[in-house]
């Protein structure tokens, strides 16, 4: 099962197909909902430096479908018309197993927009290592942590492409406001807030951990969190597996999070739902006043439901998740990678058009989307929360780092972690028995 979790999940809510990109001239305006392309992602002379590349083609693969899709190969349709070449996008649901048999068969695309830097680095054999002049728009328009993510034995094969800000607990700023409540800023404070808004007899806490073949994602997300705001370093040797997964500090951050999500006093509907509680529908009864907290990435805001007010004054918004250690200031996150499997000429002109700041600023305008680009406008972003998801993610004080089960191997990260965590907030295993058996499948 391929861990593209963000994108199954808009595609879920979306209803418009996805459009493959062509070039035939100057891009007709489309009455949408989403915004217009900026005036400078317009204008032709801003894709000089690319070259002529009439009747060249390039072919993209990645895991971006339906609405998203649509915004996205809209906010490349200028380089076509500008350049003269064809971008040919496919999205799948299964881009893990398609990249590998399209590789296995000889039949690569130009580039590929890897959502995990682990599945990334299987193909390094066959990927084309960034030129002087990508590493330079990379390591320019990213900070160290990011440009690591898309480097491999040292060597810098993808600049990132969207990134999205996970550590989010989303909540209603009304409510808050009609209780007197504070937005948390330690987790002592989060759990001392959340035992007095049990008191008054609301519970606390939604959670909901069902994702068809990728159930259990979200909870593996709650002990990422966790586990780095314990320590960055814990979680780079836990991540990279040099402690255990069954580390005794590990077992802890997994108790921590049973505080919570273990607790009945805490969690809307009885822990007992959680497991089977769809993750798309799982904060909705924060609207209605029936819990006050869930935590989930930034993505989430395209989820509630249509006329759901999504601001900061509106009916729903989200708060960073807090920090334990005093004067952290951290950030868990998503995203993809541009990499490519050719060095055609067209090819590498469209990996710096997709480095670029001009593309990064016209992308934020096409549809809801998030950056880490350096030297974007988060003033650009079509809504309020990936106004704010961008507004951290660019900040170079904010220390990120990508989705653990993103970067372990598939056959922890993308099964016995998901299956793990849902046998323990079944209540079937213990914090010790599931880390114990987790690290028992580590290849």
């Amino acid at each position: 099962m391929s861990k593209t979790r963000r994108i199954s999940c808009l595609a879920a809510a979306a209803s418009v197909l996805a459009l493959a990109a062509a070039a035939c001239g100057a891009p007709e305006e489309e009455d949408n909902d989403r915004g217009a392309v900026p005036d400078d992602a317009t204008d032709c002379a801003n894709y000089e430096q690319y070259g002529d590349l009439e009747g060249e083609t390039v072919t993209v693969l990645g895991s971006i479908r339906d609405a998203e899709a649509d915004e996205m190969t809209e906010a490349w349709e200028y380089f076509q018309s500008c350049t003269g070449a064809t971008v040919e996008y496919e999205g799948t649901g299964e881009f893990e197993s398609d990249m590998a048999v399209r590789v296995d068969g000889g039949n690569a695309p130009d580039v590929a927009l890897f959502p995990q830097p682990g599945l990334m680095s299987n193909f390094t054999d066959t990927l084309v290592p960034a030129s002087e002049e990508l590493t330079a728009l990379t390591t320019e328009g990213w900070t160290e942590d990011w440009v690591n993510y898309g480097t491999v034995d040292g060597t810098l094969y993808a600049s990132p492409h969207s990134s999205n800000a996970k550590s989010f607990i989303w909540y209603s700023p009304s409510f808050f406001a009609d209780n007197g409540y504070e937005v948390p800023a330690t987790w002592d404070d989060l759990i001392a807030l959340s035992d007095e808004i049990a008191a008054s007899g609301v519970t606390p806490w939604c959670a909901g951990f069902e994702s068809g073949g990728a159930t259990g994602w979200p909870g593996t997300d709650w002990i990422e969190d966790i586990v780095l705001r314990e320590s960055t370093d814990l979680y780079d040797q836990w991540v990279t597996h040099e402690i255990p997964f069954n580390d005794p500090q590990i077992v802890a951050a997994i108790d921590k999070a049973g505080s919570v999500l273990q607790n009945e006093e805490y969690v809307y509907g009885g822990t007992d739902t959680i497991s089977a509680t769809a993750f798309q529908e799982a904060g909705f009864p924060i609207i209605d006043g029936g819990c006050a907290f869930m935590r989930q990435a930034s993505f989430y805001g395209a989820m509630w439901p249509a006329g759901t007010n999504v601001a900061e004054d509106g009916d729903v918004f989200a708060f960073r998740f807090p920090e334990t250690n005093e004067g952290d200031n951290t950030m868990l996150v998503g995203g993809e990678f541009v990499a490519a499997f050719s060095d055609s000429e067209a090819t590498e002109a469209f990996r710096q058009f997709l480095a670029s700041e001009l593309y990064h600023n016209a992308r934020l305008q096409t549809g809801p989307w998030s950056t880490a680009r350096q030297g974007v406008d988060p003033a650009n972003a079509t809504t309020p929360i990936n106004q704010f998801a961008t507004e951290i993610l660019t900040d170079p004080a904010v220390t990120v780092r990508f989705d653990g089960s993103d970067l372990m191997p598939g056959a922890v990260g993308a099964s016995s972690f998901w299956t793990g965590i849902i046998q323990w907030v079944d209540g079937d295993k213990t914090s010790q028995q599931m880390a114990d058996d987790i690290e028992a499948s580590w290849p």
